[in-house]
């Protein structure tokens, strides 16, 4: 189904969630706007709220169009030497070294990333991505980890698990079961990006919402978040620009 709004057209896709309680609309960085309702959510009603919230789609849509002016998505990997990846807010050269190897082995070092695998996967980069994207994911993880135990004490909490993943309209997440979820990309923003993220969710231990006093213990433990907070507004983008999902 394909929508008009603004003269910009965008992908739109219906989802019926068995676990939303609520109406909601996602404006993704790929610019789909994605309409999710419960499953006992009739879908004429679902879509009125779609068009009740016209105005604010097209805003999306808008301030996307200016970040990505403003801030370009990183072009593809061409694995021909010269590529770069992001890492820790760092720019590192990206080589790939030929391997006598079955699979690929990527090593993170303080100024370059380098994946040695075997020579045949040159001609496969859907397989030199895959290795690249799950180094980064157990960086991410392990960051993650330090953020959080360097967060939590201070807070005076515990959470109870932590899942990294690759959602496409949340940095990060926190459930009633102390539950945090985090988005892998973080690890290619600036160390204190994703500190914020970590200390957020940390937060939502202490109120599971956005409330004033949600807001005033980030800022109690991180005076300094709004700044981060716009870093990722103006370039999360560009992190789902690197290694982006690929339809199977």
């Amino acid at each position: 189904m394909q929508i008009e709004l603004f003269r910009d057209d965008y992908r739109f896709e219906e989802r019926v969630s068995a676990k939303a309680r609520n109406i909601r609309l996602e404006v993704r960085p790929d610019r789909s706007v994605v309409l999710v309702y419960p499953r006992w959510t009739p879908r004429a009603e679902a879509l009125a709220f779609l068009r009740s919230r016209e105005r604010w789609v097209r805003e999306k849509l808008a301030e996307l169009a200016q970040q990505a002016a403003a801030h370009p998505v990183p072009p593809p990997q061409r694995w021909d030497g010269q590529d770069l990846i992001h890492l820790r807010g760092q720019s590192l050269p990206l080589r790939v070294e030929p391997a006598r190897l079955r699979s690929a082995t990527v090593r993170i070092e303080p100024s370059r990333v380098v994946v040695f695998a075997p020579p045949a996967w040159r001609e496969q980069p859907r397989k030199l991505e895959q290795a690249l994207r799950q180094a980064l994911v157990h960086q991410a993880q392990l960051d993650a980890r330090q953020h959080l135990e360097a967060g939590a004490a201070p807070l005076g909490v515990r959470y109870r698990e932590l899942r990294i993943n690759d959602p496409q309209t949340l940095w990060g997440s926190c459930n009633p079961g102390a539950v945090i979820c985090l988005s892998w990309r973080l690890v290619m923003a600036p160390p204190e990006v994703f500190r914020y993220v970590a200390v957020h969710e940390l937060c939502h231990l202490v109120h599971l919402d956005h409330s004033a006093r949600f807001w005033n213990l980030v800022r109690k433990h991180m005076p300094d978040y709004e700044l981060h907070k716009r870093w990722l507004r103006d370039h999360g983008h560009q992190l789902h620009g690197w290694l982006p999902r690929r339809k199977a």
